[in-house]
């Protein structure tokens, strides 16, 4: 078990460093770590996530503080759309995709769309200050990617992240606002999950290895939050693209199989 923890916390590391400046914070490519390095069961590799979360974003938050960039109208629209989303994702991650196959469809319909957005998508105009159609439309659709958040054991902000990028926001005002409501989505999941987990042990987190991968992460995070000014974003964005396809179809495949 300590070793399963040593080992996450290094994998948790590099991932963080590469995914934080661009907005997320790594759990999107941990569950894959999760399934078949850690052998950690389904569904407790969604809790395990959100514990990831929770201890590794701070130290990405905390960059942003000093740099003053954490507190936006647009991490407001992020947290009160993905909120309730990843409540109703946790629900229905429990009820309704209990199976393994299942659960891996919902990695590949997840890291598909994900990886082609970065993959292909080439930087839009600058979006100017949202009106109240667009803050509806941004906080309807923090919604719907908080509950696939919550099903997958993201937060829902690591969707967002790119989804924004792509609408012509920029990645200094983007990055915290999505870690931020990954951040406070992670703590309504995991309390969800504490609270679905008394009539099974099955949803509880792994504590030890989710709160190994969270120091790992905690680190990567805080360098990787430096290293954002100094990292081309265009680079970033296609090198996540391309990972989140690969492991997007190597999932769909064994789910279909």
């Amino acid at each position: 078990m300590l070793a399963d923890a040593a080992l996450g916390a290094g994998i948790a590391f590099c991932i963080a460093v590469l995914t934080t400046p661009v907005g997320v914070s790594g759990a999107v490519f941990l569950v894959p770590v999760q399934i078949s390095v850690l052998q950690t069961p389904s569904p407790a590799v969604t809790p395990t996530n959100l514990l990831y979360n929770l201890i590794a974003i701070p130290g990405a938050l905390l960059q942003f503080h000093r740099e003053r960039r954490l507190a936006s109208p647009l991490t407001r629209l992020l947290v009160l759309g993905t909120l309730p989303g990843v409540v109703i994702g946790a629900v229905i991650r429990v009820e309704l995709l209990d199976q393994a196959n299942a659960f891996l469809l919902v990695i590949a319909a997840v890291l598909i769309p994900l990886g082609a957005w970065l993959v292909l998508a080439s930087p839009p105009r600058a979006a100017g200050p949202p009106d109240r159609d667009r803050r509806r439309q941004i906080t309807l659709l923090a919604l719907g990617v908080g509950t696939v958040g919550g099903i997958y054991g993201i937060g829902g902000g690591s969707i967002l992240g790119p989804i924004l990028v792509g609408l012509g926001f920029s990645v200094f005002e983007v990055a915290p606002a999505a870690l931020t409501a990954t951040f406070l989505t992670s703590i309504a999941g995991v309390l969800t999950f504490m609270v679905l987990s008394i009539g099974s042990e099955d949803v509880a987190p792994d504590w030890a290895l989710g709160i190994g991968m969270g120091i790992g992460g905690l680190a990567g995070a805080y360098l990787g939050a430096r290293l954002q000014s100094r990292l081309p974003e265009e680079l970033l964005r296609r090198g996540l693209g391309i990972l989140a396809l690969a492991l997007g179809l190597r999932y769909a495949v064994l789910g279909l199989t």
